[in-house]
């Protein structure tokens, strides 16, 4: 028998590559970032080197595969094509949340890829409102069973409230997180799954220990519309343009980590320019998912060429800023305007 959370993760599959359950009127605000193009970089394009390191893992070039699935039959050669890219490129990957395949052992396997990608950085997931269910004895097996480098708590308040099986109790959610930064076998991170990290947030998981946290921020996939289509009644598309843009919560998670922690900036990046941008801002590692989705369900090669595409973007827009590493990308100059200007000024 097909459990609620697995048909949950195939109808979250079918709506998102089906329905429009992206932003519609909120961005990233990363249109409001300008570079400062140099059209003579005094640099050679194959100068450049965005090689990196993100949680004890080298990265070719800061950018994984954000979590997008597990926990159903569809799932496995999702997460076994996404995986074998990324071995092919040197980039990481998340796991979808781990929930189903603790709930259900036999699907257990849709989330294994270590088979086709034995070297990639590769994050297992929970829920942080599943925290109490689980002990962290539990939760280091499921990790140990997919070889997992990293574990990534997401938060997801905003989701839950709308999904109609939804958990709305986040009371104590903190102290939970904090006990698995302790107990947990692997480097522990936060991330958001759309919708944005504020300062006062980011701040907060930082004093509990997390090492990084994923701004995920709003601009690209609406979960909250995502589930408000499982609504017959459409109940919570009114919910469908909450939260932070992703330019404003890199922002604002940098100035409450104070460069005591790692940045991932995720939520509607959809190439190498807004990748280079949110690393110019302050992210130290750059997630995409729903591009990556679409682009493995029509085939490998498309998946293959998005992400090809991606880092090779990353390395030009590089180039014409004249950089050749990390390193002279965060201290490149420039400019901010309109609503993002705006937000950052209040």
């Amino acid at each position: 028998m097909v459990s609620q959370t697995e048909k949950r993760k195939v109808d979250h599959i079918k709506l998102c590559v089906e329905k429009d359950v992206a932003f519609k009127e909120k961005t990233t605000l990363l249109e409001c970032v300008e570079l400062d193009y140099k059209t003579l970089p005094e640099i050679a394009l194959d100068d450049v080197n965005l090689e990196t390191e993100f949680l004890g893992k080298t990265f070719s070039t800061p950018l994984m595969v954000s979590a997008i699935t597990g926990g159903s039959q569809i799932s496995k050669k999702i997460n076994q094509d996404i995986a074998k890219a990324c071995q092919e490129l040197g980039i990481g990957m998340g796991l979808g949340s781990m929930r189903a395949m603790i709930e259900s052992p036999s699907i257990a396997d849709t989330y294994y890829v270590r088979d086709v990608a034995p070297d990639i950085f590769l994050a297992g997931n929970i829920g942080a409102a599943q925290l109490r269910e689980y002990s962290p004895e539990i939760i280091n097996k499921a990790l140990e069973s997919v070889g997992a480098d990293a574990l990534a708590i997401h938060l997801n308040a905003a989701q839950e409230v709308v999904q109609p099986e939804g958990d709305t109790d986040f009371s104590n959610v903190l102290s939970k997180i904090a006990e698995y930064v302790d107990e947990i076998n692997v480097p522990v991170y936060a991330k958001e799954v759309g919708h944005g990290i504020s300062f006062d947030v980011a701040k907060a998981l930082k004093d509990v220990g997390v090492k990084a946290v994923d701004v995920q921020g709003a601009g690209g996939t609406s979960w909250t519309m995502v589930d408000s289509i499982r609504h017959k009644s459409g109940f919570g598309k009114t919910f469908r343009e909450w939260g932070i843009p992703t330019a404003v919560s890199v922002v604002e998670t940098k100035n409450a980590l104070v460069g005591e922690r790692q940045i991932l900036a995720s939520g509607g990046i959809r190439n190498g320019i807004e990748g280079i941008k949110s690393i110019i801002l302050g992210a130290d590692m750059v997630g995409v998912a729903m591009p990556i989705l679409k682009a493995q369900q029509k085939s490998y090669k498309s998946l293959q060429n998005y992400l090809h595409n991606f880092t090779s973007e990353m390395a030009i827009t590089s180039f014409l800023l004249g950089c050749k590493n990390i390193e002279e990308l965060k201290k490149q100059e420039y400019v901010v305007l309109g609503k993002l200007k705006e937000w950052l000024n209040q």
